[in-house]
């Protein structure tokens, strides 16, 4: 059986490799933000996980499928060892890259994630599978976001850009198939999830970034992870919901730059061609 295509990506800047992992409704271009600052000190590799929007097609079987896609995308890079940043979906993803080659990560950032899904947590994120199976069948698409949003973001972040989430929900509108019966596998994969068997393997430096008003993933159930985490650390963002790196860019950014630069890569990997400054499907 022939590999999965490579992963959708982008990268930028120059300096010790960074590669940022998305939140299950995310594209890569959500970190538009973030890349500038960033890219400054760092190689920035941002993709789409397979079964998100550049990435579309089926998701692995699980999350161990998921470091597979990511490892075969280090490698075409010529990445022997990065830092790895992810939120929610992508620090479920990062978390197991890190279990599954330790050494491969030197750094991980995990944020607005837990030590498992629980059952309650699954009932909201099966809400939305269902949601994307009935816009796939001719119901509204819009539904789709608005359940996102409405576990997505804190009611006085909601309340201020009532606007802008205005204009995301008609956006979703435009979205292909592939984008919905996408999210809807990617969904899939947090039934039953438990990533504590999995926490003695991560042998890298790991800060758990929480947000005090996260609704999808409780903060003590992050502080579980952080407590479990043989080099774990927790810092805790006051005032946001579990969009967390949309909610407060500054703050996230601050904290994920002290903590790289407090974990540099030890040695340099080989060296090879780099790919910078394109994306590709």
């Amino acid at each position: 059986m022939n590999a999965p295509a490579l992963l959708a990506r982008q990268v930028d800047g120059e300096g010790e490799p960074l590669l940022l992992l998305n939140g299950g409704m995310m594209s890569y271009t959500a970190w538009d933000a973030y890349v500038p600052p960033l890219g400054e000190r760092y190689r920035v590799i941002r993709c789409d996980l397979r079964g998100m929007l550049r990435s579309p097609g089926d998701r692995p079987e699980g999350f161990p499928g998921h470091a597979e896609d990511l490892l075969r995308l280090l490698d075409h890079l010529g990445v022997a060892q990065c830092h790895v940043a992810g939120t929610s979906y992508g620090a479920f993803a990062g978390l197991h890259l890190a279990a599954l080659a330790p050494e491969r990560v030197a750094s991980l950032v995990a944020m607005t994630v837990a030590d498992r899904v629980s059952p309650e947590m699954w009932v909201e994120a099966d809400r939305m599978a269902v949601a994307c199976r009935e816009a796939l069948a001719g119901g509204s698409r819009e539904k789709v976001y608005d359940l996102v949003s409405a576990f997505a973001f804190s009611p006085e972040w909601a309340a201020a850009h009532a606007d802008e989430i205005a204009s995301r929900r008609a956006l979703v509108s435009l979205l292909p198939d592939s984008w919905f019966s996408g999210l809807a596998s990617l969904l899939g994969a947090l039934e039953g999830l438990d990533v504590r068997p999995l926490l003695p393997r991560v042998a890298c430096p790991v800060l758990v970034l929480l947000a005090d008003g996260d609704r999808a993933m409780p903060r003590p159930w992050g502080e579980s992870l952080a407590a479990a985490l043989p080099r774990g650390e927790l810092a805790v963002v006051a005032g946001c919901g579990h969009g967390l790196v949309v909610e407060n860019p500054r703050e996230t950014l601050s904290r994920l730059l002290a903590f790289l630069a407090r974990h540099p890569l030890p040695a340099e990997g080989p060296a090879r061609e780099p790919e910078r400054n394109g994306g590709t499907p």
